[in-house]
């Protein structure tokens, strides 16, 4: 019996707050009967006095009601299937009494002569609704969808009156929230039915009803800022984030789930395309304008190509813009009291650059339809180099300082994929605008090139850009170029090394190259005919680099005197090179590395002693473990040998030494080393008459398997396209956190220029001092560590080191 009371207590309990439920009920259905018999049907507008405190006690029931249904499982815990029928027709019935409330309000009409009462009722209608609608979100699509059309409806119905009385920050952060989860749990649907392999109906449904509530968030969104974007500033950052967000889950993000083609297809042409309007709309507006272009952006790794596509998005909407906006949009600050902003072109690049991930895996995106042929999916630099060619097609000319600025400091930037990218565009741009423009910008590039000082990467990059950029001038303006740089003027081989005489019409070509061999081989005597000291090198090297530009690009047009001499001075500097001296002075290396492409090019003509000298000093100083860039030299010539038929005479000198450097290159650690290794035996194995030496090449097994793979294409090791996703993930994050470091400790500018020197001092008796008191100390620790308990088993493996140590130091010492 206490048993049976025991149970009971609870039950009646529930059964109470089931009554008191119930008569809220009751109460709700006696006012919607009221609404029915008064308000539903009047014979005209109903003006807001006659119903003035009915509409926020019809709204106070009908929330708590909801919170009330949302609740009920945890208010009613395991019994909640004894009342759950009431607890429906609860939901239903508070479901038909706000649809006939929002029916008569929708009726109602806002009289001006008591615009200021009505102002504060409608304001605490709708504030009041948007309350519901955060407690209805996931409990029913129609009902929230409705719920929302409503405070869209009303807002924009009385926008005169209310514009500036809503908390627009609320209604619009509420919109993005339900925008955002709406667009989550379709993608959560989409990876459900691609992980369970089929599609059930019912699955698909919902799907597809998610998908259209997703596009009627995306169209309430585009209305109501369409109407009140004056008022929206507050909010920008939500909406940016909220773009962001959204393509930072969507293919062809890392971050993004799996889901099928058709699933992703349907998503994008149903809510994507209904949300692309916004961004149209919050062009012209300058706080969107300063929260996607400012300076100190600091995004995830998962938003980047977000905002890189965010980017291409504005580019291709921009040209329909007036000229006050793009000039918004390209200019950047241009005042200390404004916001500090980048240009669209500068924020392009640097976004770009953040994409190392996107860029490496690589990521597809859809190209573009051309020739009546169906786009086809091309990798994140192709897209962006085509819309952004685009946009300098469609960019004014007074706009070119922005561009040229943005090109030149993404050229000149530590980024090599984002320097290719900008030359890319450059190169558009000089093909696309002027003749006059492409000269101005070639003798800009050469005069950048002649005022640097010294060796650097920067220079590497402008030289090439240059190379480029010649070929593109007009006959006229490529003979006024020589006129400003006379290639027979020794103090412009600098800048002529890095042309390319290809670019030049024949007669022009031909009058050069003589003009250059002929300074470059004066330099050259100068040099041999004086001191010959390291410290006089450099102008020899450029002597050296321009001879070699000349017999690449316009070897055929040297008479058969002039090679000669030029190979006369290679060989003439070749004999004053000692393996000792090159393995450990950089501007010799550089020599070296100019000599052997010079040699390559005379590879069949030259000396037989020359052969043999050449092959004992790269034997030589691969011994020594020269830099890398010695090495790669070493495989240009080796992958030209296979041209050349070797004389009985001096087999037994060069095969061996020309197998040793084979074999020790297809073993070498760095990969980029291996495998150009790989590719220059391949190219010697091919065309070589002494068929014998090949073997001789593949010294290991292992080296003659990973030749046989590269030969068959075959792969090794292959990662799954899950895995490679996850392991460029992994270090995009390292590199982002590395970036991010260098620039916190503000290293990011001094990185790219060497550092001063430090005056050299010899240390003093008190450095010594203090440094022997150090390891004293140390060492009584560790003596009374002993003391207290057993050593670790590498303690005395360290202690011998340390003793060797010490005897080095005493034998230097004395």
């Amino acid at each position: 019996m206490q048993s049976s009371q025991r149970t009971n207590q609870p039950e009646h309990r529930i059964m109470q707050s089931g009554e008191e439920c119930f008569t809220d009920y009751g109460a709700a259905a006696g006012i919607s009967d009221g609404l029915c018999a008064t308000y539903l049907y009047p014979a005209g507008p109903v003006p807001l006095e006659s119903i003035r405190t009915l509409p926020s006690s019809i709204l106070y029931v009908i929330k708590t009601h909801f919170i009330h249904c949302k609740d009920s499982e945890s208010l009613y815990s395991g019994c909640l299937h004894l009342i759950s029928d009431l607890l429906q027709s609860l939901f239903k019935e508070t479901y038909s009494l706000q649809k006939q409330l929002m029916e008569l309000l929708d009726m109602i009409s806002m009289e001006s002569a008591s615009a200021e009462d009505s102002i504060v009722d409608m304001v605490s209608v709708i504030h009041t609704v948007l309350e519901i609608c955060s407690v209805i979100s996931n409990m029913d699509h129609a009902l929230h969808a409705n719920t929302w059309k409503f405070i869209i409806k009303q807002s924009l119905k009385h926008h005169s009156l209310l514009q500036s009385h809503l908390k627009h920050k609320d209604i619009l952060s509420g919109l993005c929230k339900d925008t955002l989860f709406s667009f989550h749990s379709c993608l959560q649907l989409a990876e459900q039915m691609k992980l369970s392999g089929m599609q059930e109906s019912t699955d698909y449904k919902l799907f597809q009803k998610t998908v259209k509530l997703c596009r009627f968030f995306a169209n309430s969104l585009v209305h109501y800022i369409k109407e009140f974007i004056p008022f929206l500033s507050d909010s920008c950052c939500r909406l940016y984030q909220l773009y962001l967000q959204i393509y930072s889950k969507f293919p062809p993000s890392l971050y993004a789930p799996e889901i099928l083609e058709a699933h992703r297809d349907e998503i994008a042409s149903v809510f994507l395309v209904a949300l692309d309007p916004l961004i149209h709309q919050l062009l012209p507006f300058r706080p969107f304008l300063e929260q996607v272009l400012s300076e100190k952006l600091d995004l995830s790794a998962e938003l980047h190509l977000p905002q890189c596509h965010l980017l291409v998005t504005i580019m291709d909407k921009l040209p329909s813009q007036p000229e006050d906006v793009q000039a918004l949009w390209t200019t950047g600050s241009q005042f200390s009291e404004e916001v500090p902003r980048l240009s669209l072109f500068s924020a392009l690049f640097l976004g770009f650059q953040q994409c190392s991930g996107e860029l490496s895996l690589p990521v597809r995106l859809p190209g573009v339809m051309g020739n009546g042929q169906a786009e086809v999916p091309v990798t994140l630099y192709h897209h962006l180099c085509v819309h952004l060619c685009a946009f300098i097609a469609c960019t004014p000319p007074s706009h070119f300082p922005q561009l040229e600025r943005a090109l030149l400091d993404a050229v000149l930037g530590s980024s090599m994929i984002t320097s290719l990218l900008a030359m890319d565009s450059w190169c558009f741009l000089a093909r696309y605008g002027t003749a006059e423009l492409c000269a101005h910008h070639v003798f800009v590039i050469a005069h950048l090139i002649k005022s640097c000082p010294g060796e650097c990467y920067q220079l590497s990059v402008l030289g090439v850009l240059l190379r480029r950029m010649l070929f593109l001038m007009a006959p006229d303006h490529q003979v006024e170029f020589t006129q400003t740089f006379p290639p027979k003027e020794a103090e412009n081989l600098p800048l002529w090394q890095h042309i390319s005489l290809k670019a030049l019409t024949p007669d022009l070509r031909k009058q050069v190259a003589h003009q250059l061999c002929a300074v470059g081989l004066t330099q050259c005597k100068q040099w041999l005919s004086g001191k010959c000291t390291l410290g006089e090198l450099p102008p020899v090297n450029v002597a050296l680099s321009v001879l070699l530009m000349v017999c690449n690009s316009a070897g055929d047009t040297l008479e058969a005197g002039l090679q000669a001499a030029v190979l006369g001075a290679a060989s003439q500097v070749w004999a004053l090179l000692q393996v000792k001296q090159v393995s450990s002075q950089p501007c010799l290396q550089q020599t070296l590395c100019l000599l052997l492409p010079l040699l390559e090019f005379f590879i069949q003509t030259l000396d037989l002693q020359l052969i043999t000298q050449v092959f004992a000093m790269q034997a030589s100083l691969l011994e020594l473990d020269p830099p890398d860039h010695v090495r790669f030299a070493a495989l240009d010539l080796l992958s030209s040998m296979g041209k050349l038929f070797m004389p009985p005479q001096i087999q037994g000198q060069v095969i061996p030494k020309l197998s040793y450097l084979f074999a020790s290159l297809l073993a070498d650690k760095t990969w980029l080393i291996y495998q150009h290794a790989l590719e220059a035996f391949t190219q010697f194995a091919e065309a070589t008459r002494h068929e014998d030496v090949v073997p001789q090449c593949l010294n290991s097994e292992e080296t003659k398997n990973k030749v046989v793979c590269f030969l068959a294409k075959t792969r090794q090791g292959e990662e799954t396209e899950v895995a490679r996703a996850e392991r460029v993930k992994q270090e995009k994050a390292i590199c982002s956190a590395y970036l991010l470091k260098m620039k916190t400790d503000g290293e990011w500018g001094s990185a790219l220029e060497p550092l001063a020197k430090r005056a050299c001092h010899s240390p003093c008796e008190e450095q010594y001092k203090s440094a022997i008191d150090a390891a004293e100390s140390a060492l009584e620790t560790v003596k009374l560590l002993l003391q207290k308990g057993p050593a670790p088993a590498w303690l005395a493996v360290k202690l011998e080191a340390l003793q060797t140590a010490v005897a080095i130091l005493r034998n230097g010492v004395r």
